[in-house]
């Protein structure tokens, strides 16, 4: 089992991973099936291909917990369906399924999307420089939000969820590769982790206590938890377990999501011909109407789009570690041992995905060959319970902000990958060109009806 070249006494890898987090990973997947990479002291063993991941993920599940990356989440994530284990993230999972199923995507969440989506998208003006990356960060935001509690946030609270959520997003990467040493240290990083995580507490505290005492007739997600019995014991989650499942799904909901959304029209504007194959669609399934839960299964070629953003654009790094001694790939792991994978680095892997930087959606036609399929939820009894949701999501924002307009990269913007659970744009300016002709928005307090208000009308 090799170790990766330029370890470094101390420090291990530590400097290579710092200074090019994901050009590293990728030399990952290069230098073995089972890599050796040292994390100051300590060893982790990197998967790099998808049958070993497979099998840490699925055929011996039962013997791997979490591991370093969750576990240094927890001091502001909490005890929530990401970062908790076995037994505890079953009753969990039993718990919280039922309130993401997809009759209820149907009933109740598709509708909010849409008119979310269709708010944003009335809300912009032709040949207008839109932020791309805050916009879809505000909308995801502003979704997951209204779907978690239907009383909604504060815009104020909706900004701060924004902020907090951002920063404990790149903050579990770097907490989860750097020595738990340096998490005492009262360096910015630490503080503004803690204190994200402080604030976003007590955001979710409030909501729920509001809830508590006032939330007859509602039918929103936290409505739904607060109810929920676990179908063995009969209990009840307490404030605390809700709290800690709300902000898993709002950190789940809001930033891979609107990462992902980012990442779709960027791509879609670097590839004009599959752009115009977007429009032709959402132009035939939907119209100039707004996006219907029966439509979502027509949109065929933009959901291929969707997998092929999702396999380019992975989750950075994931780790579990043995509970006791397990074998993958003729090696033998002792319990205590971390394990890792990058989904980034695995989805860019020749070996499994032909001409792996090329974007090309139609890879996932029906019959096309391929070795490997992308796996952004997730796999086995981890897999994150809102993929259903995030899909949804994905397909009306995209098809909604599509029939509308045309977006395109402002002259002079380079756009950048940047380190955080999952790569995110450094900034992502696009001008706003319409393909439609779209109302412009009144001012508040002129008389006329807002975007919001005029689409909250039948």
């Amino acid at each position: 089992m090799p170790t990766l070249p330029g370890r470094v006494p101390l420090i291990g890898h530590l400097l290579q991973l710092w200074l090019d987090p994901l050009a590293f990973l990728q030399s990952v997947e290069h230098a073995g099936d089972i890599v050796r990479v040292d994390l100051g002291c300590l060893p982790v063993y990197f998967l790099t291909t998808p049958d070993l991941v497979h099998q840490a993920l699925v055929t011996h599940a039962r013997v791997f917990g979490k591991g370093r990356f969750f576990e240094r989440a927890r001091a502001a994530l909490g005890d929530g369906l990401a970062t908790t284990d076995s037994e505890v993230n079953a009753r969990q999972r039993r718990l919280v399924q039922p309130a993401l199923h997809r009759t209820r995507i149907t009933a109740v969440y598709a509708q909010v999307m849409e008119r979310r989506a269709r708010s944003l998208a009335m809300s912009w003006q032709p040949d207008e420089i839109v932020r791309v990356d805050r916009a879809m960060h505000e909308l995801t935001a502003g979704i997951v939000a209204e779907s978690l509690f239907s009383s909604g946030l504060s815009q104020a609270a909706l900004d701060e969820v924004w902020r907090s959520l951002q920063v404990l997003s790149r903050g579990v990467v770097v907490r989860a590769v750097a020595p738990a040493v340096l998490d005492r240290l009262p360096i910015p990083l630490n503080s503004g982790f803690s204190d994200a995580g402080v604030r976003l507490r007590r955001i979710i505290d409030e909501v729920i206590r509001h809830a508590r005492t006032d939330g007859a007739g509602r039918d929103d997600l936290l409505t739904k938890l607060l109810e929920a019995r676990d179908t063995e014991t009969g209990e009840a989650m307490t404030d605390a377990e809700i709290r800690d499942q709300l902000i898993t799904l709002l950190l789940a909901g809001t930033e891979t999501t609107a990462t992902t959304l980012a990442w779709v029209f960027h791509e879609l504007a670097r590839h004009p011909d599959i752009e115009a194959r977007v429009q032709a669609e959402v132009d035939e399934v939907v119209g100039t109407g707004p996006v219907n839960v029966a439509d979502l299964h027509r949109l065929e070629y933009l959901d291929r789009v969707l997998q092929e953003v999702t396999r380019l654009y992975a989750l950075v790094l994931i780790t579990r570690k043995a509970t006791s001694t397990v074998t993958l790939g003729g090696v033998t792991f002792p319990a205590g041992t971390e394990v890792a994978y990058s989904q980034y680095a695995l989805h860019r892997d020749p070996r499994t995905y032909p001409d792996p930087e090329r974007f090309d959606p139609d890879r996932w036609l029906p019959g096309r060959s391929r070795q490997g399929t992308p796996f952004p939820f997730g796999k086995g009894k981890y897999k994150c319970p809102g993929e259903a949701f995030a899909w949804a999501e994905m397909l009306i924002s995209v098809a909604t902000v599509t029939a509308r307009w045309r977006l395109v990269p402002a002259p002079g913007s380079t756009v950048k990958p940047v380190l955080a659970e999952m790569s995110r744009p450094n900034a992502l300016p696009m001008i706003a060109v319409p393909r439609l002709t779209v109302p412009r928005t009144p001012q508040p307090g002129t008389g006329e009806p807002t975007a919001r208000e005029q689409s909250d009308r039948p």
